[in-house]
């Protein structure tokens, strides 16, 4: 029973630990968000994934073997279909699925 109980509690504290990490922002911005947090908010976003580029890549060696081509084909796939279809979940998926087939099947 024990164990149960602190699963519950665990459960418990890390639920009202997020939900008044979400929550916060609304109470401590109530009036009017700063502007240099609306930059951030535009801005983040591309450098968050100009940082996951840098480190899928970083371990490429395309010098050896048939590596770094699985990789380039699955960022130029999702180069492209993010310009044909302007959807990041779209892109995202698409170009994770094709280099898992190419990794797994081809190479």
């Amino acid at each position: 029973m024990i164990d149960g109980m602190h699963s519950f509690l665990l459960i418990a504290v890390v639920s009202l630990v997020t939900m008044g990490i979400r929550f916060l922002p609304f109470v401590v911005f109530r009036k009017k968000t700063p502007k240099w947090i609306l930059y951030m908010g535009k801005v983040l976003p591309f450098a968050i994934m100009g940082m996951l580029v840098v480190y899928t890549l970083k371990n490429v060696t395309p010098l050896k073997g048939n590596h770094g081509i699985p990789e380039l084909l699955g960022v130029l796939f999702v180069v492209l279909l993010h310009k044909w279809k302007h959807n990041t979940l779209l892109s995202i998926v698409g170009g994770t699925i094709l280099y898992m087939l190419l990794i797994q099947v081809v190479f």
